[in-house]
């Protein structure tokens, strides 16, 4: 009867330690933008997600995301201190119409990863047929030396 009181009391135990190791937890995030790239593709940025972690990959982000449009000026922020944070960027693929969207829905954080969900959208206005637009959305979340995991959604 001990015996088996034990493995059972194991059995309990190992289960729950599990459990709070796969338990994912919000992870707090900061919206730098979330628009579209309006130069048909000409800023060079194919269908991607992404973790920026200095401020060098960061500035040659902004860069190419400038390079048609001033993209960038209506960022609520890029002056990043990469010592406490990273950023997570999402780019959709070059659309012929606009109308589309971009949205990181979701950051969680369990005891071996950062997952990232996101998804594309048509958005609820219909589209707009004369528009090329390359929707993009980028946060800012606390930095982590975990592997970060992106997820469509």
């Amino acid at each position: 009867m001990k015996i088996l009181f034990l493995i059972f009391s194991s059995f309990i135990i190992l289960s729950c330690t599990h459990d709070k190791a796969s338990q994912a937890s919000p992870v707090p995030i900061t919206e730098i933008d979330k628009e579209s790239l309006y130069g048909a593709g000409a800023e060079g940025i194919h269908q991607s997600n992404f973790v920026i972690t200095n401020t060098t990959d960061w500035q040659n982000l902004m860069t190419q995301m400038n390079s048609t449009n001033n993209v960038t000026d209506n960022f609520a922020e890029t002056n990043i201190d990469f010592n406490i944070y990273e950023i997570v960027a999402v780019f959709d693929e070059v659309r012929s119409n606009g109308g589309w969207t971009t949205e990181i829905s979701s950051i969680t954080e369990t005891a071996t990863e950062i997952s990232v969900a996101y998804h594309f959208s048509s958005g609820n206005g219909g589209f707009a047929t004369c528009v090329i637009t390359q929707p993009f959305h980028i946060v800012k979340i606390p930095k982590s030396s975990k592997p970060v995991n992106f997820y469509l959604n």
